[in-house]
Protein backbone atom coordinates (compact mmCIF):
# COMPACT_ATOMS: atom_id res chain seq x y z
CA UNK A 1 0.00 0.00 0.00
CA UNK A 2 1.52 3.42 -0.94
CA UNK A 3 2.56 5.76 1.87
CA UNK A 4 0.32 8.86 1.92
CA UNK A 5 2.01 12.06 0.65
CA UNK A 6 2.02 13.83 4.06
CA UNK A 7 3.50 10.83 5.85
CA UNK A 8 6.15 10.51 3.15
CA UNK A 9 7.07 14.19 3.55
CA UNK A 10 7.42 13.82 7.31
CA UNK A 11 9.75 10.86 6.93
CA UNK A 12 11.87 12.82 4.45
CA UNK A 13 12.17 15.77 6.82
CA UNK A 14 13.26 13.50 9.67
CA UNK A 15 15.94 11.93 7.51
CA UNK A 16 17.10 15.34 6.31
CA UNK A 17 17.43 16.64 9.87
CA UNK A 18 19.67 13.71 10.69
CA UNK A 19 22.25 14.79 8.12
CA UNK A 20 22.00 18.59 8.12
CA UNK A 21 25.29 20.09 9.33
CA UNK A 22 24.93 21.64 12.78
CA UNK A 23 21.97 19.51 13.83
CA UNK A 24 22.25 18.17 17.40
CA UNK A 25 23.98 14.79 17.36
CA UNK A 26 21.74 11.80 17.93
CA UNK A 27 24.06 10.43 20.59
CA UNK A 28 24.04 10.10 24.34
CA UNK A 29 25.47 12.87 26.57
CA UNK A 30 29.24 12.95 26.98
CA UNK A 31 31.11 11.35 29.88
CA UNK A 32 30.04 12.46 33.34
CA UNK A 33 32.24 15.14 34.93
CA UNK A 34 31.52 16.30 38.48
CA UNK A 35 33.23 19.48 39.70
CA UNK A 36 33.43 19.64 43.49
CA UNK A 37 34.91 22.14 45.89
CA UNK A 38 35.10 25.78 46.87
CA UNK A 39 35.37 29.23 45.27
CA UNK A 40 38.60 28.43 43.43
CA UNK A 41 36.63 25.81 41.48
CA UNK A 42 33.27 27.60 41.29
CA UNK A 43 34.81 30.61 39.58
CA UNK A 44 34.56 33.37 42.17
CA UNK A 45 36.58 36.24 40.75
CA UNK A 46 35.41 35.92 37.13
CA UNK A 47 32.70 38.58 37.58
CA UNK A 48 29.80 36.65 35.95
CA UNK A 49 27.82 33.95 37.74
CA UNK A 50 25.04 31.49 37.03
CA UNK A 51 21.53 32.58 38.01
CA UNK A 52 20.95 29.34 39.90
CA UNK A 53 19.34 30.75 43.05
CA UNK A 54 22.45 30.26 45.17
CA UNK A 55 25.36 32.28 46.52
CA UNK A 56 27.84 29.75 45.12
CA UNK A 57 29.18 32.07 42.42
CA UNK A 58 29.45 29.39 39.76
CA UNK A 59 30.82 30.73 36.50
CA UNK A 60 31.01 29.41 32.97
CA UNK A 61 34.46 31.04 32.85
CA UNK A 62 35.76 28.75 35.60
CA UNK A 63 37.99 25.84 34.69
CA UNK A 64 35.33 23.11 35.17
CA UNK A 65 33.00 24.71 32.62
CA UNK A 66 35.84 25.41 30.18
CA UNK A 67 37.20 21.85 30.37
CA UNK A 68 33.72 20.35 30.02
CA UNK A 69 32.98 22.57 27.01
CA UNK A 70 36.29 21.75 25.34
CA UNK A 71 35.79 18.02 25.79
CA UNK A 72 32.02 17.70 25.42
CA UNK A 73 31.62 16.31 28.94
CA UNK A 74 28.33 16.31 30.82
CA UNK A 75 29.16 18.65 33.71
CA UNK A 76 27.53 18.56 37.14
CA UNK A 77 28.87 21.82 38.56
CA UNK A 78 28.56 21.38 42.34
CA UNK A 79 31.54 23.50 43.45
CA UNK A 80 30.37 26.36 45.65
CA UNK A 81 32.02 29.46 47.08
CA UNK A 82 32.54 29.12 50.83
CA UNK A 83 32.55 25.32 50.87
CA UNK A 84 34.58 23.55 53.54
CA UNK A 85 35.48 19.88 53.58
CA UNK A 86 32.37 19.18 55.65
CA UNK A 87 30.23 21.12 53.13
CA UNK A 88 31.60 19.10 50.21
CA UNK A 89 30.72 15.90 52.05
CA UNK A 90 27.20 16.94 53.02
CA UNK A 91 26.10 18.96 49.97
CA UNK A 92 28.17 17.84 46.96
CA UNK A 93 29.15 14.18 47.11
CA UNK A 94 25.62 13.10 46.20
CA UNK A 95 26.48 14.04 42.61
CA UNK A 96 28.97 11.15 42.38
CA UNK A 97 27.92 7.75 41.06
CA UNK A 98 29.71 4.62 39.81
CA UNK A 99 29.21 6.06 36.31
CA UNK A 100 31.11 9.27 37.07
CA UNK A 101 34.12 9.42 34.76
CA UNK A 102 35.89 12.60 35.92
CA UNK A 103 36.10 14.50 39.20
CA UNK A 104 37.93 17.72 40.03
CA UNK A 105 38.16 19.20 43.50
CA UNK A 106 39.70 22.12 45.40
CA UNK A 107 39.06 22.42 49.12
CA UNK A 108 40.83 23.27 52.37
CA UNK A 109 41.27 27.03 52.15
CA UNK A 110 37.99 27.71 53.92
CA UNK A 111 38.78 25.15 56.62
CA UNK A 112 41.87 27.25 57.36
CA UNK A 113 39.70 30.41 57.33
CA UNK A 114 41.90 31.95 54.64
CA UNK A 115 39.41 34.72 53.80
CA UNK A 116 39.39 35.78 57.45
CA UNK A 117 43.19 35.66 57.54
CA UNK A 118 43.40 37.94 54.48
CA UNK A 119 40.85 40.26 56.08
CA UNK A 120 43.02 40.55 59.19
CA UNK A 121 46.29 40.98 57.32
CA UNK A 122 44.88 43.67 55.02
CA UNK A 123 44.36 46.01 57.99
CA UNK A 124 47.07 48.26 59.40
CA UNK A 125 49.04 46.41 62.06
CA UNK A 126 47.95 48.86 64.77
CA UNK A 127 44.40 47.48 64.49
CA UNK A 128 45.13 43.83 63.67
CA UNK A 129 47.42 40.88 64.28
CA UNK A 130 48.23 39.23 60.96
CA UNK A 131 50.82 36.87 62.41
CA UNK A 132 48.39 35.45 64.96
CA UNK A 133 45.80 34.86 62.22
CA UNK A 134 48.36 33.10 60.04
CA UNK A 135 49.51 30.97 62.97
CA UNK A 136 45.94 29.80 63.60
CA UNK A 137 45.52 28.88 59.93
CA UNK A 138 48.79 26.94 59.86
CA UNK A 139 47.75 25.04 62.99
CA UNK A 140 44.52 23.94 61.32
CA UNK A 141 46.37 22.88 58.17
CA UNK A 142 48.91 20.81 60.09
CA UNK A 143 46.72 19.33 62.80
CA UNK A 144 43.26 18.96 61.29
CA UNK A 145 43.39 18.91 57.52
CA UNK A 146 45.22 15.61 56.92
CA UNK A 147 42.55 13.49 58.61
CA UNK A 148 39.70 15.54 57.14
CA UNK A 149 41.06 15.29 53.61
CA UNK A 150 41.70 11.56 53.99
CA UNK A 151 38.08 11.05 55.01
CA UNK A 152 36.77 13.15 52.12
CA UNK A 153 38.98 11.49 49.53
CA UNK A 154 37.96 8.05 50.75
CA UNK A 155 34.31 8.94 50.28
CA UNK A 156 34.96 10.33 46.81
CA UNK A 157 36.62 7.08 45.74
CA UNK A 158 33.88 4.95 47.28
CA UNK A 159 31.17 6.83 45.39
CA UNK A 160 33.05 7.12 42.09
CA UNK A 161 35.28 4.02 41.99
CA UNK A 162 36.25 4.33 38.31
CA UNK A 163 36.63 8.11 38.07
CA UNK A 164 39.76 10.03 37.14
CA UNK A 165 40.15 12.35 40.15
CA UNK A 166 42.30 15.49 40.03
CA UNK A 167 42.88 17.72 43.05
CA UNK A 168 43.62 21.41 42.45
CA UNK A 169 45.90 23.38 44.74
CA UNK A 170 46.02 27.10 45.48
CA UNK A 171 48.35 29.68 43.90
CA UNK A 172 50.52 32.13 45.78
CA UNK A 173 48.49 35.33 45.79
CA UNK A 174 51.21 37.91 46.37
CA UNK A 175 54.44 39.08 44.73
CA UNK A 176 55.95 41.00 47.67
CA UNK A 177 54.36 44.39 47.09
CA UNK A 178 50.96 45.93 47.88
CA UNK A 179 49.87 48.24 45.07
CA UNK A 180 46.46 49.03 46.56
CA UNK A 181 46.13 52.17 48.67
CA UNK A 182 43.25 50.66 50.65
CA UNK A 183 45.11 47.60 52.03
CA UNK A 184 48.19 47.28 54.24
CA UNK A 185 49.87 43.99 53.35
CA UNK A 186 53.58 44.24 54.15
CA UNK A 187 56.23 42.26 52.22
CA UNK A 188 56.80 40.11 55.33
CA UNK A 189 53.08 39.40 55.67
CA UNK A 190 52.79 38.55 51.99
CA UNK A 191 55.72 36.14 52.30
CA UNK A 192 54.07 34.37 55.24
CA UNK A 193 50.71 34.22 53.43
CA UNK A 194 52.40 32.68 50.38
CA UNK A 195 54.23 30.20 52.62
CA UNK A 196 50.90 29.24 54.16
CA UNK A 197 49.50 28.55 50.69
CA UNK A 198 52.57 26.35 50.10
CA UNK A 199 51.86 24.49 53.35
CA UNK A 200 48.25 23.96 52.32
CA UNK A 201 49.40 22.61 48.95
CA UNK A 202 51.95 20.20 50.42
CA UNK A 203 49.42 18.93 52.95
CA UNK A 204 46.81 18.44 50.24
CA UNK A 205 49.31 16.79 47.89
CA UNK A 206 50.24 14.22 50.54
CA UNK A 207 46.60 13.36 51.19
CA UNK A 208 45.87 13.12 47.47
CA UNK A 209 48.83 10.80 46.89
CA UNK A 210 47.72 8.55 49.73
CA UNK A 211 44.27 8.29 48.12
CA UNK A 212 45.70 7.56 44.68
CA UNK A 213 44.51 10.89 43.26
CA UNK A 214 46.43 13.30 41.05
CA UNK A 215 47.39 16.63 42.63
CA UNK A 216 48.24 19.69 40.56
CA UNK A 217 50.11 22.57 42.20
CA UNK A 218 49.46 25.93 40.49
CA UNK A 219 52.39 27.78 42.08
CA UNK A 220 54.67 27.65 39.03
CA UNK A 221 51.88 28.30 36.53
CA UNK A 222 50.82 31.47 38.37
CA UNK A 223 54.35 32.80 38.94
CA UNK A 224 54.52 36.26 37.37
CA UNK A 225 50.74 36.62 37.52
CA UNK A 226 50.13 37.38 41.20
CA UNK A 227 48.30 40.38 42.58
CA UNK A 228 50.17 43.56 41.51
CA UNK A 229 52.11 41.80 38.73
CA UNK A 230 51.91 43.39 35.28
CA UNK A 231 49.56 40.64 34.05
CA UNK A 232 47.39 39.53 36.93
CA UNK A 233 45.67 36.16 36.94
CA UNK A 234 44.51 36.87 40.47
CA UNK A 235 42.35 39.80 41.54
CA UNK A 236 43.53 42.21 44.18
CA UNK A 237 41.03 44.31 46.09
CA UNK A 238 38.04 44.32 43.75
CA UNK A 239 34.47 45.40 43.26
CA UNK A 240 32.49 43.45 44.23
CA UNK A 241 34.74 42.76 47.21
CA UNK A 242 33.84 39.05 47.14
CA UNK A 243 35.87 38.75 43.91
CA UNK A 244 39.04 39.86 45.70
CA UNK A 245 42.02 37.48 45.94
CA UNK A 246 40.59 34.90 43.55
CA UNK A 247 41.59 33.84 40.03
CA UNK A 248 40.13 35.97 37.25
CA UNK A 249 39.08 34.66 33.85
CA UNK A 250 42.67 34.55 32.61
CA UNK A 251 43.67 32.66 35.75
CA UNK A 252 41.18 29.93 34.92
CA UNK A 253 41.66 29.83 31.14
CA UNK A 254 45.45 30.24 31.06
CA UNK A 255 46.35 28.94 34.51
CA UNK A 256 44.06 26.23 35.79
CA UNK A 257 42.80 24.71 32.53
CA UNK A 258 46.27 23.85 31.12
CA UNK A 259 47.37 22.71 34.58
CA UNK A 260 44.41 20.42 35.26
CA UNK A 261 43.07 19.52 31.84
CA UNK A 262 45.71 17.01 30.86
CA UNK A 263 45.77 15.32 34.25
CA UNK A 264 42.00 15.07 34.39
CA UNK A 265 41.20 14.11 30.80
CA UNK A 266 44.41 12.44 29.63
CA UNK A 267 45.43 15.06 27.06
CA UNK A 268 46.14 18.78 26.90
CA UNK A 269 43.09 21.06 26.87
CA UNK A 270 43.17 24.32 24.91
CA UNK A 271 40.77 27.18 25.60
CA UNK A 272 39.77 28.66 22.26
CA UNK A 273 37.16 31.25 21.33
CA UNK A 274 34.87 28.35 20.43
CA UNK A 275 35.44 26.81 23.87
CA UNK A 276 34.44 30.03 25.60
CA UNK A 277 31.40 30.44 23.35
CA UNK A 278 30.27 26.89 24.09
CA UNK A 279 30.71 27.51 27.81
CA UNK A 280 28.67 30.71 27.60
CA UNK A 281 25.89 28.93 25.73
CA UNK A 282 25.76 26.27 28.45
CA UNK A 283 24.86 28.81 31.15
CA UNK A 284 21.04 28.40 31.09
CA UNK A 285 21.25 24.61 31.28
CA UNK A 286 23.84 24.68 34.05
CA UNK A 287 21.81 27.21 36.02
CA UNK A 288 18.67 25.10 35.74
CA UNK A 289 20.58 21.99 36.75
CA UNK A 290 22.09 23.59 39.85
CA UNK A 291 18.89 25.42 40.85
CA UNK A 292 17.57 22.03 41.92
CA UNK A 293 20.20 22.03 44.68
CA UNK A 294 19.55 25.56 45.95
CA UNK A 295 18.29 24.35 49.32
CA UNK A 296 21.47 22.35 49.87
CA UNK A 297 23.67 25.18 48.68
CA UNK A 298 21.99 27.58 51.11
CA UNK A 299 23.54 25.58 53.96
CA UNK A 300 27.01 26.73 52.91
CA UNK A 301 28.09 29.88 54.71
CA UNK A 302 29.91 32.40 52.47
CA UNK A 303 33.48 33.13 53.56
CA UNK A 304 34.44 36.44 52.03
CA UNK A 305 37.26 38.91 52.34
CA UNK A 306 36.24 42.15 54.06
CA UNK A 307 38.08 45.31 53.05
CA UNK A 308 39.58 47.48 55.79
CA UNK A 309 37.28 50.25 57.02
CA UNK A 310 39.20 52.98 58.83
CA UNK A 311 35.96 54.83 59.50
CA UNK A 312 34.51 52.04 61.62
CA UNK A 313 34.17 52.45 65.39
CA UNK A 314 36.70 49.64 65.90
CA UNK A 315 39.26 51.41 63.69
CA UNK A 316 38.72 54.74 65.41
CA UNK A 317 39.17 53.14 68.82
CA UNK A 318 42.34 51.33 67.71
CA UNK A 319 43.70 54.54 66.19
CA UNK A 320 43.11 56.40 69.42
CA UNK A 321 44.98 53.75 71.40
CA UNK A 322 47.90 53.84 68.95
CA UNK A 323 47.99 57.61 68.64
CA UNK A 324 47.17 57.51 64.93
CA UNK A 325 45.80 60.53 63.08
CA UNK A 326 43.29 58.99 60.65
CA UNK A 327 43.33 62.12 58.52
CA UNK A 328 47.07 61.77 57.88
CA UNK A 329 48.25 58.93 55.59
CA UNK A 330 51.82 59.31 56.87
CA UNK A 331 50.65 58.81 60.46
CA UNK A 332 48.68 55.71 59.46
CA UNK A 333 51.68 54.23 57.58
CA UNK A 334 54.20 55.01 60.33
CA UNK A 335 52.03 53.44 63.02
CA UNK A 336 51.53 50.40 60.79
CA UNK A 337 55.32 49.90 60.49
CA UNK A 338 55.89 50.35 64.21
CA UNK A 339 53.12 47.95 65.19
CA UNK A 340 54.23 45.29 62.71
CA UNK A 341 57.83 45.47 63.93
CA UNK A 342 56.61 45.01 67.47
CA UNK A 343 54.51 41.98 66.49
CA UNK A 344 57.38 40.44 64.51
CA UNK A 345 59.62 40.83 67.54
CA UNK A 346 57.23 38.66 69.54
CA UNK A 347 57.16 35.83 66.98
CA UNK A 348 58.74 32.56 68.01
CA UNK A 349 59.62 31.42 64.46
Amino acid sequence: MPIPRLRSLAVALILLAAVVPGAPPATAAGPSYVALGDSYSSGTGTRAYLADGSACQRSVYAYPSLIASARGYALDFRACSGATIADVITTQLGALTPATAYVSLSVGGNDASFAAVLTECAKPAWMSNCNAAIDRARSVIVNRLPASLASLYGQVRARAPQASVTIAGYPRIFNGEDCNAATWFSPQEEARLNATADLLNSTTAAAAAAAGFTFRNPTTAFTGHAVCDDVEWLNGLSSPVSDSYHPNRAGHASGYVPLLGGALTGSHVDVTAATVQAAELSAPALAGQQARHAAQDARITPKEFVAPDLKSPAARAAAARAGVDLTDPASIAHADSVAEARQNGHRSD
